[in-house]
This record gives structure tokens, sequence and C-alpha cells, in this order.
């Protein structure tokens, strides 16, 4: 039994609405709204089906008018007639309605009155009974089956004997083998039947000296090859021996320094001595404004690329005359005909072909692919354009449309907020090993603290030989760039740690709670790297957030692995579900997407990332140094995308 079934424009107005279930008006808002929300104007139309709470709901498009065909049903019932009645109802309210869209245009749809229950009350009665009408399965008599035609003598099996089917197989595979080499025979008798027919009459060779010839060649090929291979290569270039030790742009030529056994940093900041470099060599931009998140920048070549027309495929007949060709020319040009899914086929396939290229996951370039397929179908096309720059615009759109976030995160804002309930604003990073958490929260401290922010940075990677050690280092040099006499006498950044091998949450609870008692306004959490699919470390992880409630989860994932980012990051998500004792588990609320500098124009991971959870980036790590922090640009990144 369907819940609803509702017609309406795209943009926003209803025509039309059908009420299987009793109850109020408004209980087809609700999974419409959200239909809207989170599939069609996130570009995500690839499957034309859509689960809400408890209800599924099946929609089809029609691009020419503009309208949205939508059906609920309860998602434990299975309906097998929906497909067939949308087809239906799409079909039957547009061919009776068609006049008043084609001359009224926008206003028939407002002015228009549409009396629609009655055909939509006989669809929907013949769509139940096609499903029901059905040939009903009858059991075969004896005489019916193969069995009845076979003998009592020729099922008897005697030992000794193999059935007849299995000996006409083995005599069947004997003769393909004799057949098969007879073809070989003949072909290798066929260079010998030439040079007889154009020497003449000779002598036939004897098996002996066929054989003693086959020898004589495959020994001169064995000679050949080892004389081939005794040839030694060319001598190398002398390398030069031993090892030289790299040096690091702030490096320090003592080893002492790195002795860090004796420091301890829990809201001690003299412990840990300062260190005297150069800030401009650790920038690396003297130009830049302190504070400000640069957007993520692309410098694509502007060139002018000649698009094919894609011609029709029945050929023009020869007999029209030039004067029929032009018109036929301009008529393919102009916008007179609407796109179909086989004029749309080629061209997708490419775009399909270039996003997997572009390292966006194959399942989701099929996808998007497939979204632009139905956006465009029966969509008449504008003049003097062509299917490639139509459906390559289209897929353009669908592509910044994605990476625009449905809920925008901004920091800075929310660390404000957090300021005038007086406490601290919470951070978690989490990710799998080695894709730069520790790097990139020492590269978000230092914007934080370039807009006057103090950070404390909880060292929850009790795990890792070395981690404590490292956000020791960035510590010292974040507050080695900005000093305390440059903030009235305040120390900007601190390192909360309690060692190796203690329980993650509780030390991030102490941290929270000693930022809270000391005034700090951010507390930026690293946890250690973990697989996603290694389940105790997961379900520590969904302790540490479930208990501490941070206001901000970040997963850092890097740009260059693909769709490797996509299983990590839809792994994370289901793990800190599933671990999670809550009855609303805290799930993962944004991305930092580091390494980008290391990808080129092959950016395609960041559209995997944000099409499969809806989640949105906030940061882009490009470099090596503090201010190597960027705000994705989504414009930016597609233009890179759709470079060939």
């Amino acid at each position: 039994m369907l819940d609803f079934f509702t017609i309406f424009s795209k943009g926003g107005l209803v025509l039309w609405c059908f009420q299987g279930v009793r109850g109020p008006a408004s209980a087809a808002t609700a999974p419409v709204n959200a239909l809207i929300r989170s599939v069609l104007l996130q570009e995500r139309g690839g499957n034309n089906s859509f689960t809400h709470e408890a209800l599924t709901l099946k929609y089809k498009l029609d691009n020419q008018f503009e309208l949205v065909f939508v059906v609920g049903f309860q998602k434990i019932l299975t309906l097998t007639y929906v497909d067939k009645l949308i087809d239906d109802v799409h079909k039957e309210f547009r061919d009776k309605y068609r006049n008043e869209f084609q001359q009224k245009g926008a206003l028939g749809i407002l002015n228009g009155t549409f009396d629609f229950k009655d055909d939509f009350l006989r669809l929907l009665r013949e769509a139940e009974e096609s499903s029901k009408v059905r040939a009903p399965t009858v059991m075969k008599t004896f005489e019916q089956s193969v069995k009845s035609q076979k003998t009592v003598k020729c099922m008897i099996e005697t030992r000794g004997e193999k059935p007849k089917e299995k000996v006409k197989n083995k005599k069947n595979k004997g003769s393909k083998k004799e057949g098969n080499e007879a073809v070989t025979a003949s072909n290798k008798t066929a260079p010998g039947e030439k040079q007889s027919s154009a020497a003449g009459d000779k002598e036939e060779l004897t098996k002996d000296e066929i054989l003693q010839k086959n020898r004589e060649e495959f020994f001169k090929r064995h000679m050949k090859a080892g004389e081939k291979s005794s040839k030694s290569p060319k001598p190398d270039a002398q390398k030069e021996k031993g090892k030289k030790p790299r040096v690091w742009d702030l490096g320090n030529s003592n080893a002492k320094v790195l002795d860090y056994s004796n420091s301890t940093t829990n809201g001690n900041s003299e412990a840990s001595p300062m260190e005297d470099f150069d800030p401009d060599m650790a920038l690396r931009d003297r130009n830049r404004e302190p504070g400000r998140l640069y957007d993520l920048e692309y410098e694509s070549d502007e060139e002018a690329e000649e698009e094919k027309i894609i011609q029709n495929t029945s050929k023009p007949s020869t007999k029209k005359g030039g004067l029929g060709g032009m018109f036929g020319m301009l008529k393919g040009l102009v916008g007179s005909k609407s796109l179909t899914r086989q004029n749309m086929d080629p061209v997708l396939e490419k775009m399909k072909d270039h996003l997997i290229a572009k390292n966006v996951a194959a399942e989701i370039a099929v996808q998007l692919c497939e979204s632009v397929a139905k956006k465009l179908e029966g969509k008449v096309m504008g003049t003097f354009t062509t299917v490639t720059s139509t459906v390559k615009q289209a897929l353009q759109e669908a592509l910044v449309q994605i990476l625009q976030p449905q809920r925008r995160v901004d920091v800075l804002r929310d660390v404000m907020d957090a300021q005038r309930h007086r406490r601290p604003y919470v951070v978690t990073f989490c990710g799998v090993n080695g894709v730069g958490k520790s790097t990139n929260l020492a590269k978000i401290s230092f914007w934080l603290i370039e807009n006057g922010f103090s950070v404390l940075i909880a060292a929850c990677d009790t795990f890792r030989a070395g981690a404590v050690e490292q956000l020791r280092t960035h510590t010292r040099r974040l507050n080695a760039l900005h000093p305390p006499e440059s903030h009235g006498g305040r120390t900007m950044v601190q390192l909360y740690e309690k060692g190796y091998g203690k329980d993650a949450a509780g030390i991030a609870m102490e941290a929270i709670s000693y930022a809270r008692n000391q005034g700090f306004d951010v507390v930026l959490v690293d946890t250690a790297g973990r697989m996603q699919d290694n389940a105790p470390l997961m379900t520590a992880l969904a302790k540490l957030i479930a208990v501490n409630a941070p206001d901000l989860v970040l997963f850092v994932g890097e740009a260059l692995v693909g769709n490797e980012a996509v299983d990590q990051l839809v792994k994370f998500n289901k793990a800190l579900a599933d671990h999670s004792m809550a009855q609303t588990p805290r799930l993962i609320d944004g991305i930092v997407l580091t390494k980008f500098d290391t990808i080129d124009d092959k950016v395609g991971a960041a559209i995997s990332m944000t099409y499969i959870t809806s989640k949105p980036i906030v940061f882009v790590g490009t470099g090596q140094t503090y201010c190597d922090l960027r705000s994705l640009n989504a414009k930016a990144v597609v233009a890179a995308l759709m470079k060939a």
C-alpha cells in the first residue's frame, strides 16, 4: 500500500498529491524535503531510490517540463509494481497537461488546476493487477519429463562399463584433438608444399632427416640467444662511496638537543627551552597576511578546446541538395531537439573514464555520470550548443554542488561562541597511520594562534614511539614563532602529555579540564593512527569521542590514495556508530585533506570523500611549513579535475 504519491515542480510548487494512509497532510512533507535536500540539490540522482527513516521513496524526473514524481511506501514492503506505476503516471500526466505546460509555461503551472485523482486510481489499480496476474506454475507430469523418454535398459549400469554420454564426449574431445593436429600439420607442411611447387618435383624428406633439421635450427636459435646474453652491459658511472647525512632546514647539528627525556611540559612552559631560528625560513612566505586562511588555488591553462559535434547515427540521404545539407547542419547545432540517452552515452563514457583517471572512485564516477544523464534526459539543448558542451557543463555544476558543504564549519566563529560560554573548544583528530595528523594539527594550531586564540595540545597518541616528542617539538617551534612577549606575557600554546601506555580517553578528559581551569581557548586532541578494520582500536576511539564529547571531529585523509580514502572514511564512520554506546552516536563532522601538493591535477579524492559521506572538507594541507594550510575552493578543484 502506498503512503503517498506527489507531483511537484523543480521550483517547489506542489501540483498534485495523493495520500493513501490516514494522517495529517504534512506526513509527506518531511520525507520529500529530505529527498530534495539530500538528493536533488546535492546532485546525487544516480539511484532513483531514497530511504528516509521507515519510508522508501522512488522518484522520476521530467527535465523538459521541470517536474518531479515521487512515490513513498513503507520500507518493509516489497511492492513490485512501483516502477511501472511511476512510469505510467509520468506518461499520463505529461500527455494530459502537455498543452498547459507548452503554451502557458510557468503561468500554466501556477494557475493550472490538475484534477488527476481518477486517472491515478485507475493506473494504480492496473499496476496492482498486472503484478498479480502471473501464470501459475504447474508441475510437469511424468510424460512431459525427459526421464519418461528413456527406456529401463539405458538406465541400467553395469560394473566396468562407462555411461555412453561420457564415451561420446571423450570421442568428441579426441576428434577435436585429431582435427587440431591435422590443422597444425597442414600449416607446418604448407611452406614445404610451396617450396616443392616452386622447385619442381623433388623427393620428400624422410622422418630422420626432418628430425635432424629441426635439431639444427633449435641449436642455432639457442646459440644466438647465448651470444646476446653474453654481451656485458656498459659499466655504470662510479658512485660516491658512503652516505651523507640529510641536513634539514630547521635542523640542529648538535645531537644533544634531541634528548627530551628530562623535559616536562604540562603547564610549565619554562621547562622546554626556546630555540632561536629564522621565522622567515620556517614560514617561507613574508608577504602573507597573518591569521588568514587562503583559498586553494589552481592555475588552469585557458586553451580553446575544439569540441566534436556528435552527429546522429542515421546518415543523411545523398539525394538532398546543398541547401538541405546546410539547414541540416544548422539544425544539429541549434537547440531544436531534446537530449536522449543515446546521444549522451558516448560523451558520458568518456567523462567517466576521465574522472577515474583523475583519481575519482570508479563506483562514484558511474553514479555521477548516471546522475547527470537523468538530469539532462529530455531537456532541450540551448542555441548553438553541442551535446559535449552541455554534458560537460552539467557535470561541472554537479561537481561544484557536491563540494559545497551542506553544513559549513566555521571554526573561528565556533571558538568565539565557546569563549562566550567560558569553555574550551575541543577538536579531535582521527585517521589511519601516517596521513599527517600531528603535522596538520600543528598547522591548525599556528593558524589559531595567529587569530589570537590560545591552544592546548593533548598528546593522546600513547602508542606510537616518538609521538609525544613530535608534538613537543612542534610546541617549541610554535612558541618560538609566537613568544609570550608578543602576546602580553601569555603562552599561546602548551602540550599536555602523560607519556606512553596510558588511556587516551582519560588523558583527553584531563586535558579538557586543565584547559578550562587555565583559560585556554582551544583544545586539539591528537589520537593514534589506526586502521579502519582494527576493532579494538576503533572501540577505544569511539570511547574517547563518546566520553569527552568534542565540538568537532575531523578525519584526516590523504589526497593521493584515491579509492582507499573512501573506504577509510566510510569504515571510520561505521565503526564510530557501531562501537558507541550512545543512542545517537557521534560521527565524523569534517575532513582534513593532506598532501594535496603531491597530486598535481589528480584531485578526485576530494570528490569521492565528499560524495560518499556529505562531509565538508574543512582544511587542505599543501606543504611542509606551518602556513601551508588552505580552505577548499570548489571551483579550483573542479577546474583541475576537468582539465584534459
